[in-house]
């Protein structure tokens, strides 16, 4: 899977896909499920516990490096609790979709769909962070991801090129469209000197220099870092550990759960973390770092269950010296 530096969506397709839902987006006048869930997950670091009562008001905190798509105001939101739902197969058949829908903020990824998934991946939708390069399947998820999500918050990543605000950044162009053709989303952008802090984060805990070794930060990795700011805690759907695709006996299951014809996941995996030429992800490296980081920080792994391994003492815990600016 070979990613475009930058894969622009022209003005006119977003007006022709948007403007047919404008009317019912516009008229909708039931909140969507998507908003803050009426229920908590236990506190306890062994498995996410159903919760019998709505949760308090919780004081939303201000996210440097998030801006609004026209107004350039800051994000604001917290979470207690959050579910943060990959796109992996192994959420197919989990029945873990009442387990994520419990928690106080759900973060989803890209196009991933809820619409014929419930049982498994649960309704609400709190946060979505979305790649450029996803953008134009989420137009054509359109019904379900945007008709559908007045209260979620969609966070849009992508390289410079593509996000620059002086009329040359393609995407950020047609996401300021999309954004004055349906007023309600609440769509916001990562701000370059962030995009970069999040380059460096990768940096001090891998020793990898983004850049140089020409691969791209998955947008696992950006919604990964975002929850650590916006969470209390983390319960993560869907994650296997960094070793799990060196086993011989791994099961095969999908890279996603709506696609069950698409690419096996560990050789999806396998077949960027070994790639030398051309952009590709580090999915296995990310996920070693994210297992550090559990081993201090409130994250927790579902489906499949699994705790971080003793400290791996080559990788470094920067997390905190990553994030802190815009």
């Amino acid at each position: 899977m070979k990613m475009r530096v930058c894969q622009g969506v022209g003005g006119i397709i977003i007006v022709t896909m948007v403007t047919g839902l404008m009317v019912v987006y516009s008229s909708s006048g039931g909140r969507s499920p998507s908003s803050a869930s009426t229920s908590l997950y236990s506190r306890h670091v062994d498995a996410p516990a159903p919760a019998t009562k709505r949760p308090h008001s919780v004081q939303a905190s201000t996210l440097g490096g998030f801006a609004g798509i026209l107004d350039l105001k800051p994000l604001k939101m917290h979470c207690r609790t959050c579910a943060l739902v990959t796109s992996s197969g192994h959420l197919t058949g989990s029945n873990r979709g009442k387990d994520i829908d419990r928690s106080h903020c759900v973060i989803r990824m890209n196009d991933a769909p809820c619409a014929g998934y419930h049982l498994d991946v649960g309704r609400r939708t709190s946060l979505r962070v979305v790649a450029h390069s996803s953008l134009q399947r989420v137009l054509r998820s359109r019904q379900e991801l945007l008709n559908g999500s007045q209260d979620t918050v969609f966070i849009f990543w992508g390289p410079n090129s593509c996000m620059r605000r002086d009329g040359r950044g393609h995407v950020y162009n047609n996401l300021r469209l999309l954004k004055q053709l349906l007023p309600k989303l609440k769509v916001y952008t990562i701000s370059r000197a962030k995009m970069l802090n999040f380059d460096e984060l990768f940096k001090k805990e891998t020793g990898i220099d983004r850049k140089s070794s020409n691969s791209w930060l998955s947008t696992g990795w950006f919604t990964m870092a975002i929850a650590l700011e916006l969470c209390d805690r983390i319960n993560v759907f869907g994650m296997v550990p960094p070793d799990f695709c060196r086993s011989s006996s791994h099961p095969m299951v999908p890279y996603h759960y709506y696609e069950p014809s698409g690419p096996d996941e560990c050789s999806m995996y396998l077949l960027h973390e070994r790639s030398q030429r051309g952009s590709h992800h580090r999915f296995i490296t990310e996920k070693t770092v994210f297992s550090n980081w559990a081993r201090t920080l409130n994250i927790h792994f579902y489906q499949p269950d699994w705790k971080p391994t003793p400290v791996i003492k080559n990788v470094n815990s920067s997390f905190t010296l990553g994030l802190a600016g815009s």
